[in-house]
């Protein structure tokens, strides 16, 4: 019986250098600290094995290339033969999760929904007045009473 992580492993190698990124990944934040992994991350391994990383801008690419022995040095075992900074796209932060309740806007009190009515009553299209009616009462219902 084969093991299936050697078929994983066999099938990943067809992706050539390519199939290391994920490990790379794994190790980066740790490998280059929080401040370089907020403003650059691993792309992509071209053919040749040379690690492209995308920066937040080009200052960051340029100050990054400056550092690339260090961040080989960081990445030990997994460092490539090259690393090339650019700037280009970054993963998506994870954002807090927010509490439900707090996402909620605030209803509008009676006298808010009737004070905006009347505001939009001069509008002729009633699609329009209900949706002005509707915008208005949710910005009366957000301030200090």
């Amino acid at each position: 019986m084969k093991r299936l992580s050697d078929e994983v492993a066999r099938e990943l190698r067809r992706f050539g250098p390519q199939a290391g990124l994920g490990k790379i990944i794994e190790a980066w934040p740790a490998a280059v600290g929080e401040a370089i992994a907020r403003n650059a991350w691993p792309a992509r391994i071209a053919r040749d094995g040379t690690l492209h990383v995308h920066a937040s801008s080009s200052a960051w690419a340029f100050e990054l290339a400056q550092l690339e022995g260090d961040i080989k040095e960081r990445l030990g075992a997994l460092a490539p033969p090259r690393v090339r900074f650019a700037p280009g796209p970054l993963p998506e932060p994870d954002l807090p999760k927010t509490d439900e309740t707090a996402a909620k806007p605030p209803q509008p009190s009676p006298e808010d929904v009737e004070l905006a009515a009347g505001i939009a009553a001069t509008i002729a299209d009633e699609k329009v007045r209900n949706l002005v009616a509707r915008a208005a009462a949710a910005s009366l219902s957000r301030r200090t009473k």
